[in-house]
Order: C-alpha cells, then structure tokens, then sequence
C-alpha cells in the first residue's frame, strides 16, 4: 500500500512551517502586465543606476514560463532574518540581512528541501518540473510573493507581512504542478503613514512605492561599483554596508521577532568589528570576518569606497 498523501496546497504550506519558513503561498503562473508597465516606466526614468541587469529579460520577467516550461504554479516563500543580537549602534552599521551566512545559500537549500518533500507526495508516474530562486533569476520576487498572498508591497517598495514586518528573505520555486487552491493578494496597510519617506537619509524613496536607487545608501555601499556621490557620502553616516532606515522606522516591524534560523547569527568577529578596526583594514580583515556573508557582494574594494566617507575618530 502506497503511504503516499494527496499533495495540496495546505500540506505544502505545512510543511514549509517545518523547514522554518515564517510564511508561505501560492500563485497561478499567469503574464504579467501592470507591473511591466510600472518596470518599464521606472526604468525609463534611469532609477535603477547601474543595475542595468533589470532590464534585461523582459519577456521572462513578464511570462515566468521562460524560466520554467509549462509552469503553472509558484511557491513563494518568506525566512526571517531579524537578528536577536546586534551590532552596537555607535559603530558602523551593517545591514541586518547580511548579519549571517549568504542566504542564496539557506533559502535555496530549504527550497529544495520542500520541493523534494512534493516530489515524494506526487502520484505514481508524475513528472513535474520546478526550479527554485531566491534573488537569482529575473522574476519579480516581491510581486509574485504579493500575488500568493504573503503580504502587501510598502511604500519604501518592501514586502511587509502581516504581523511580522518586512525582515525577510523571499524565495521562490516556479513549477509546472497545479494547485488545488490558490492564494489572493493582500491589500495595503501603509494607510496614511509616510514614515519610511521622511526618514529616508537622501530622498531616495521620492515618493510612495518609488525608489531611485541613483541616491539609496543600500544600493551605493552594495551594488555600485564607482565612487559615492558626493551629496549622498555627506549623508552616508555611519553605514558600512547597507542602511535599513526606511525599515528601522516602519510601524509593522515593531512586530519584528529574531530568527531561529542558526545560519543567520552573526559571528562574534562581526558584531565587535569598529571603526578603530576599519583604520587599516585589510583583504584578510574581509576575509576573516564576512567569509560566508552576503557583505561579499560588495567586494573588498567596494568596502574601501565606503570607509573613506565614513567619520572613524
């Protein structure tokens, strides 16, 4: 007697709970088209600097079916990645998210866990195909996790969960199995509240749910690959490596609560790091306190770009 189960959308909910997801939907694979034109326009207007990779694979953006065949379905996940421990606010402020180990590692490892956990439960004879991301292909990650019912898009463009805030890593697996149900979008509850505006260092966010990353401190300590402006290094402060402003002030992440997830507690060498250590700080410095981290994104150099802004007396 075969100990398979009927795979649903409710077992698979249940057990991406197991694997410690904090949320977890599903969402028809259809076109996409409201959100391209607002790509399209954002992108017209220069706003993504010089992440000119957002252009590209318009189609795929638009029809996830370019990335898997047939695709029917897509399982968007959320892992918190909160930290209970952080850094000493006096000291250079690295973004929570890469506190601890690369999630493109952790969030696709979990993913195809869960993934492989379908494929167990699948009748006899079935071959569903899927492929899993987390920021690694050209989907639109943060619409498809509102599609399947995750959460609402903030106006500092931030996925925020209901209940829990916006401190998460989103995954994804695109796959050609059906659902028996699928999940409905959630509706805004910014209300009227403008917080992460009026607190955003530089104007980047210019208005609700816009974003020029020519000024975000996240993007010109991360992504850029050329010196910082000099009006947004006279505001830079004291990030090293990211800002977390417009989330820090956001009202839904008072429900904020640590990860469980031992691959995201930062390293002892991580929280001590001060400024008197970033006088002369060196290749094996880097590779010594962010080996696994997602700071590596920025390189050693890209670090070197930012100290020199940064006040260390």
């Amino acid at each position: 007697m075969s100990d398979q189960i009927a795979m649903t959308s409710q077992k698979i909910k249940e057990e991406a709970t197991r694997l410690g997801f904090s949320a977890c939907g599903i969402a028809r694979v259809e076109p996409v088209e409201e959100e391209m034109r607002r790509l399209d326009a954002w992108l017209a207007k220069g706003y993504q600097a010089g992440m000119a990779y957002l252009a590209n694979h318009r189609e795929i953006r638009r029809d996830p079916q370019g990335l898997v065949e047939g695709a029917r379905s897509i399982i968007s996940v959320a892992l918190n990645y909160y930290p209970a421990c952080k850094r000493d606010p006096d000291q250079p402020h690295i973004a929570y998210y890469a506190y601890g180990q690369d999630y493109h590692v952790v969030v696709k490892e979990k993913l195809r866990q869960l993934w492989q956990y379908v494929v167990r439960n699948l009748p006899e004879g079935t071959a569903e195909e899927a492929r899993v991301f987390t920021d690694s292909a050209p989907l639109l990650e943060r619409y498809w996790a509102w599609k399947a019912g995750l959460g609402w898009i903030g106006k500092n463009t931030q996925l925020i969960l209901p209940g829990k805030g916006s401190f998460f890593f989103l995954g994804e697996i695109v796959t050609t199995w059906e659902a028996d149900a699928y999940d409905e979008p959630v509706p805004s509850r910014c209300g009227s509240c403008d917080r992460c505006l009026r607190a955003c260092p530089t104007g980047a966010l210019e208005k609700a749910f816009t974003l020029n990353a020519n000024h975000c401190l996240s993007y010109l300590t991360i992504e850029n690959r050329e010196d910082i402006p000099p009006r947004e290094a006279q505001l830079l402060g004291d990030r090293l490596y990211g800002c977390d402003t417009c989330q820090q002030v956001c009202p839904w992440n008072r429900f904020s609560q640590p990860t469980q997830e031992a691959a995201f507690q930062p390293s002892e060498a991580l929280l001590r790091l001060q400024k008197e250590d970033l006088k002369m700080f060196t290749k094996d410095d880097y590779s010594r306190i962010f080996a696994k981290s997602a700071v590596k994104r920025a390189k050693y150099e890209g670090l070197l770009r930012t100290i020199k802004h940064l006040k260390l007396e």
